[in-house]
């Protein structure tokens, strides 16, 4: 499953924008946008700025998704290890 993930624009070269998403940054394309400027937030799909977005938005669209990593986070760790579960039944009564 892959995410759109909202991003700021805080570099432009060519059609290559450097994007900064919560802290990490990475080279994306822009060449499917028009008048895209730095400051400015997009969504990220699979390296490609995909669609200009109102920061608030971003701001919303980012609480929401640390929200869900939260809950997701929360579900992992009541979870049994991969060890664990790859070592249940195979004990033997001796």
């Amino acid at each position: 499953m892959c995410l759109a993930i909202p991003a700021k624009i805080v570099n432009i070269e060519d059609n290559m924008g450097t994007v900064d998403m919560v802290g990490v940054q990475k080279k994306v394309s822009l060449i499917l946008l028009e008048d895209i400027q730095v400051g400015d937030y997009i969504i990220v799909h699979a390296g490609f700025g995909i669609h200009k977005i109102d920061e608030q938005v971003a701001h919303e669209s980012l609480k929401i998704l640390r929200e869900a990593a939260s809950l997701l986070d929360d579900d992992t760790a009541s979870e049994p290890m991969e060890d664990e579960i790859r070592g249940f039944g195979t004990e033997h009564d001796g």
